[in-house]
């Protein structure tokens, strides 16, 4: 080694225990590669033992995905079904006599509708803040408990004020389950399996839509003291709580901790994930990475994805029993027929991910693009059909569920084109305050006195529909874009530098837990 590479050497390492030493970098383990701090020994031996993709035994890989596929999936998609069933709480109370028995006014259904995000909006980004200082399963099994101990508050609400306090209350321990769930599931897969993973959890929103159908009817029969209503909240809130413990018990914190797994699969757990080049975990908040988020365009491309397209879905959710209702069915048969919903909804997010996975790489948004269609026919048909036409309007109310499936899809959008822990929880977060604000909005644009067809309500939902339709294909061409200044930054860094395989290598390792942003990662691709 020649004096100036000692001199060079011994200068990196200077610099590298003085950052540490300031709290400005997180645990090293050679000079140049930063690792998480709380367990950087076994990510130091992963690296150690995996030095690149090619030592990584594809059998061995399978074997830990079908694994991690048995331990996460179905702890996510419960609780997820829980989730929506818990949306649906409020639309089958309406028809069980809540109205009637707390005196609810004309617009007030409408304000329980939406003052719940009113809660989920004020909490979205701080409760994400918190959760990077968290552990992540812990943070949210403690969420989901409460969020059930309220809903079963519910039951026992005796006007509109304390049933809207109480839903505001719920709406805030609600607003971390679905940056969790996409945090949980960017730690432990690929960018390319991460939309049929996220789609596998997201589909048991269409089987709580057809459970809590189920779920009504049951409770529709129910002779007791207390009104239908108030079982409705009682029940679903109980089941909540029960399974939060058990994301409690089971749901893991970090993959070096991983409870089930042994060593050499937390290795190859560490290992892989190196493709992502994302980062996996990281408890100390970056503010240079909060800033990089609220300055960065895709960031309000998302919060605005997250409002047009839970316009629908605040309208939905929340009026589909009393859409279905106006078509001249009883109540006891309107709540059956909330279970053919949520079947298509299933359905939808199945096709979804199966088309994606079988078409080229970079095919994600063409894919929701494409969803996108049936629910714009079914909303236009719904609207243009005439009134006596219960079977094809209750068909067409049906296709507007596809939206669905691009929401999904779009989801991996941002755990795939995200880097850095900060501002990964920051866009996470931004979607779903972009969604807040549409669940709010939505459920006023069905107006009471346009029963059954509610025009302004199916016609919103219309323009909505089209303006994602038009915003993935501007997703598109924004992340193409971003490739290639990338491309062409990288090139000119490689023949200034010299382009040698091993240093390349390195560099892959060095950035790939390196908590860097989508931004400073000069090997970061995003998808499209």
């Amino acid at each position: 080694m020649s004096t100036n590479d000692q001199f060079k050497l011994q200068a990196e390492k200077a610099e590298t225990i003085q950052l540490e030493e300031a709290g400005a970098i997180e645990e090293p383990i050679k000079p140049g590669i930063k690792l998480p701090s709380q367990h950087a020994d076994i990510y130091h031996e992963a690296i150690q033992r995996y030095p690149d993709d090619s030592h990584i035994n594809p059998d061995d890989e399978k074997r830990l995905k079908r694994k991690l596929d048995r331990r996460i999936i179905p702890l996510l998609g419960i609780c997820y079904f829980f989730y929506y069933v818990d949306k649906t709480t409020l639309s089958y109370a309406a028809i069980f006599g809540i109205k009637k028995d707390l005196h609810l006014g004309k617009e007030d259904y409408s304000w329980l509708s939406s003052i719940f995000y009113f809660g989920w909006l004020a909490w979205a980004i701080p409760s994400n803040l918190i959760m990077q200082r968290s552990p992540p399963a812990y943070y949210l099994g403690a969420n989901i408990f409460f969020w059930g101990v309220f809903l079963m508050a519910q039951a026992a609400s005796k006007n509109f004020a304390a049933i809207a306090a109480l839903r505001v209350i719920s709406g805030a321990a609600e607003a971390i389950a679905d940056p969790a769930f996409m945090l949980i599931t960017s730690m432990y897969y690929t960018r390319a399996e991460q939309p049929s993973r996220i789609s596998c959890w997201y589909a048991f929103n269409g089987i709580g839509v057809a459970g809590g159908g189920l779920i009504g009817y049951g409770i529709g029969n129910i002779k007791g003291a207390l009104a239908s209503w108030r079982y409705e909240f009682l029940i679903v809130g109980a089941a909540c709580s029960a399974w939060a413990i058990c994301l409690l018990l089971y749901l893991p914190n970090s993959p070096a901790t991983f409870k089930g797994f042994t060593h050499d699969e937390k290795l190859l757990m560490i290992a892989r994930m190196r493709k992502n080049q994302t980062g996996i975990e990281n408890r100390k908040i970056k503010w240079s990475q909060v800033r990089e988020a609220f300055i960065d365009y895709k960031t309000y491309m998302f919060c605005f994805l997250g409002f047009i397209g839970n316009i629908p879905n605040g309208g939905i959710s929340n009026f589909s029993t009393l859409v279905i209702q106006g078509l001249g069915f009883d109540t006891l048969h309107t709540a059956l027929l909330g279970i053919p919903q949520g079947v298509f909804v299933v359905i939808w997010i199945g096709a979804g991910a199966l088309i994606n996975d079988r078409l080229p790489k970079n095919s994600r948004t063409l894919v929701c693009a494409l969803f996108m269609l049936p629910t714009i026919s079914g909303a236009l048909g719904f609207l243009l059909a005439p009134n006596n036409a219960y079977v094809g309007r209750l068909i067409c109310f049906y296709l507007t569920g596809s939206y669905q499936c691009s929401f999904v899809l779009s989801l991996s959008l941002i755990t795939s084109n995200t880097g850095g822990q900060s501002k990964k929880m920051l866009v996470s977060a931004m979607i779903w305050f972009g969604a807040c604000v549409g669940n709010i909005v939505g459920p006023f644009f069905f107006k009471s006195e346009q029963a059954p067809k509610y025009k302004l309500g199916i016609g919103a939902i219309l323009v909505c529909n089209i303006l994602e339709f038009l915003l993935f294909f501007a997703f598109r061409f924004a992340f193409m874009y971003e490739n290639r200044k990338k491309r062409l930054a990288l090139e000119a860094a490689r023949q200034s530098q010299g382009d040698q395989e091993q240093e390349q290598v390195h560099d892959l390792n060095q950035t790939a837990f390196a908590d860097l942003t989508d931004k400073e990662n000069p090997h970061f691709e995003y998808v499209y």
